[in-house]
């Protein structure tokens, strides 16, 4: 019996995690990508010496590609690499006060009690519960696709439902946050996790309280060589699966016919396939590639996630009081999050998150050097001035690390370079350069985000962080999965 074609457009994390999938199930496998390597959001820039991972930082849960490995009958040990960090995240805050986020949890309890006074019995009721909503919940709705309906007729989800209480669902996070801490610092530390999504505390629900499980809980890690290494290794596996890679592709249409896949159009070639799988924001690929301003409607209608101003500065001196992973804190946070949001605007204060990956190996920057990747959140928006309002927001991130760190870093800057929304949108399609896809906002976001298969394409899915289960490297290795256990029934 010959192979089912399957084109998979993006070759993005959730994008190289379904061709593994797809390839190991017997399908023939074609990734087209825009750009001239995999990753998507994940890439290097590398100037001077100094080497930034230019996308996402953080790395957890490697449960999710050791899974993919077994999945593809190959040992990850041939291939990857990474180990566990016993600092989460250093925190800093205007009052001086530095918290160490410690992944054992009882001395992370023990630093929060000491240096704000928060009970260490609250972090470990906070974090017990945490796991308990984690895995009773969203290990269910994270890893089955929530628009089929044998996923609600499972006993799993019985029990998923007498987990969730009213505060989880009735309570915005900062209100859940604040009925369960004592001190506005601890409440600030785990308000900042509705950020993992791109959300806002003040609005998105309490049940966002399982996301301290992920990093707290299970552990946060540093993978050898960096980020980029995660794409690196998943495009090494995918072609000893088979998958064929096309670079330098740019996909112009999907198409369909009689309510069914019949291929795409790249670079204005017909290339006939049974089975596709958009791994391009949502958004784009109704507009671009269906041309269905239907299905434009129904993405827009759900609000977009924050996006990110990213500074990429070498630094010409050490830090020692810096770890892998910093946040300075703003001291309004509420209305940092009113600034995004609502007003579309930058917040004079922002919060910042620096990560130094030359903390962790050599070679990431000169001999006495780091590389420091900072991050500020932005609003996802269109036509906006971004060389003025760059400027300012460099001019209140210097002021803030200056006044914290005690240093005038404007002498220590060797590089510098700069990635806006704008240029998040035209590097990975993202809409408004929205880092993943829609905000969770509202208690009903995670039912509303767009389903992983079309229900009027026959042959059509949807991968990656614009729709389910969401953004970040381990719900795009969820996402991918999930297709795959979709696209399966059509073998």
């Amino acid at each position: 019996m010959p192979q089912r074609k399957a084109i998979i457009i993006g070759a993005g994390i959730a994008g190289l995690a379904t061709a593994v999938r797809l390839a190991v199930q017997g399908f023939d496998v074609e990734v087209h990508e825009k750009n001239d390597r995999a990753g998507g959001k994940m890439y290097l820039i590398e100037r001077d010496g100094y080497v930034f991972d230019a996308g996402p930082s953080l790395f957890t849960q490697p449960e999710n590609i050791e899974e993919l490995f077994a999945y593809a009958g190959e040992d990850i040990r041939d291939y990857f690499s990474y180990r566990s960090l016993p600092l989460a995240c250093r925190y800093f805050f205007e009052d001086g006060k530095v918290v160490n986020a410690y992944t054992d949890q009882q001395a992370f309890a023990d630093e929060m009690e000491q240096v704000l006074g928060e009970p260490g019995g609250n972090i470990l009721r906070y974090l017990r519960d945490s796991a308990k909503v984690y895995e009773k919940v969203g290990s269910i709705f994270l890893n089955y696709s929530l628009h089929k309906l044998s996923t609600w007729l499972h006993p799993r989800v019985i029990g998923a439902f007498l987990t969730v209480r009213l505060p989880y669902l009735t309570k915005t996070l900062h209100q859940f946050n604040k009925s369960r801490l004592k001190t506005p610092e601890a409440v600030q530390i785990f308000n900042r996790f509705a950020t993992y999504n791109g959300s806002n505390p003040f609005q998105a629900p309490g049940m966002l309280s399982l996301i301290p499980h992920l990093e707290q809980n299970q552990g946060t890690y540093y993978p050898e060589g960096g980020m980029i290494s995660i794409p690196d290794t998943l495009r090494r596996l995918a072609e000893k699966k088979g998958v064929k890679f096309v670079f330098n592709s740019r996909v112009n249409n999907i198409v369909t016919e009689s309510g069914r896949i019949s291929g795409i159009v790249a670079d204005g070639v017909f290339i006939p396939a049974a089975t596709v799988v958009s791994n391009v924001d949502a958004y784009f690929t109704y507009k671009n590639l269906l041309e269905r301003e239907d299905g434009v409607r129904k993405v827009l209608r759900n609000e977009r996630s924050s996006s990110a101003l990213i500074f990429y500065w070498g630094i010409n001196r050490e830090f020692s009081n810096l770890h892998l992973h910093n946040i300075f804190f703003s001291k309004q946070y509420r209305e940092e999050f009113e600034h995004i949001f609502r007003h579309k605007r930058f917040f004079d204060d922002p919060t910042i998150y620096i990560n130094i990956t030359s903390k962790m190996e050599a070679g990431m920057a000169p001999e006495g050097t780091e590389n420091w990747f900072v991050m500020i959140n932005a609003p996802a928006k269109a036509g906006a001035d971004w060389n003025q309002e760059v400027a300012a927001v460099r001019r209140n991130v210097l002021e803030k690390l200056n006044r914290i760190l005690g240093v005038d870093l404007r002498e220590h800057i060797a590089v510098e370079e700069v990635l806006t929304p704008e240029g998040i949108q035209q590097r990975t399609d993202s809409y408004l350069g929205s880092l993943y896809g829609t905000s969770s906002n509202s208690k009903w976001a995670a039912f509303l985000r767009h389903a992983n298969f079309s229900s009027d394409i026959r042959g059509l899915y949807f991968t990656g962080g614009s729709v389910h289960p969401g953004g970040g490297i381990p719900l795009c290795l969820k996402s991918a999965a999930i297709v795959g256990e979709l696209a399966a029934t059509e073998l």
